[in-house]
């Protein structure tokens, strides 16, 4: 008696593809794409990274660091005094971007009276001790803010290019790109949050 080999011919072969593995191969499709574009939306939200320049903002930060910017949950919640900022002045997008702190916002009066900061007519109080402002550009002049505008010096007030320059001047919420939230200090300063008071 001959025994039955079992073998499969061509038309009985095992089916390699089965709505089993379609159904696996769209789901990590679906994954990857998600994933993709959650990262991106992460980047552009919390990820642009802008460059100090200068020294205006010593000792928080220094020339040649990196902040990271929010640009997302700065736009819901407006930022407030004490924050530091990016933004291009005047919305000049061939300009570099400004990195400096908010000292005053919408409704206050603003005034540089014999070196000292006056909001709403009492001196500026911080935990910092500030050198005493050798220039008050246009804040020697009472200024009142507007909605939606702010006023912004360096922490290095004495080397700074801020609010109290004529090209410059009072910031609109639309100048302003985000919060910088994250410092990548460069070489022997610290990297880490960045202290939105002051």
């Amino acid at each position: 008696m001959r025994s039955r080999k079992n073998t499969l011919t061509f038309h009985q072969k095992k089916k390699i593809i089965t709505p089993r593995l379609i159904r696996e191969i769209l789901s990590w499709v679906i994954v990857t794409v998600i994933a993709v574009v959650t990262a991106g939306f992460l980047m552009f939200a919390f990820g642009m990274k802008v460059s100090v320049i200068g020294e205006s903002m010593e000792e928080q930060l220094f020339n040649g660091d990196s902040v990271l910017v929010d640009r997302i949950l700065s736009k819901i919640f407006s930022p407030v005094r004490g924050d530091i900022i990016v933004f291009l002045p005047n919305g000049n997008v061939n300009s570099h971007y400004y990195v400096k702190r908010i000292v005053a916002q919408s409704g206050d009066t603003v005034q540089i009276v014999d070196g000292t900061l006056y909001i709403n007519d009492v001196p500026e109080e911080s935990r910092v001790d500030f050198d005493k402002i050798e220039d008050a550009g246009i804040a020697s002049n009472k200024i009142r803010l507007g909605s939606g505008e702010y006023f912004v010096l360096g922490d290095n007030r004495n080397s700074s290019e801020d609010s109290r320059s004529a090209n410059i001047g009072v910031v609109g919420s639309n100048m302003i790109i985000g919060r910088a939230w994250f410092v990548f200090g460069g070489e022997g300063h610290e990297t880490g949050p960045v202290l939105n008071t002051y």
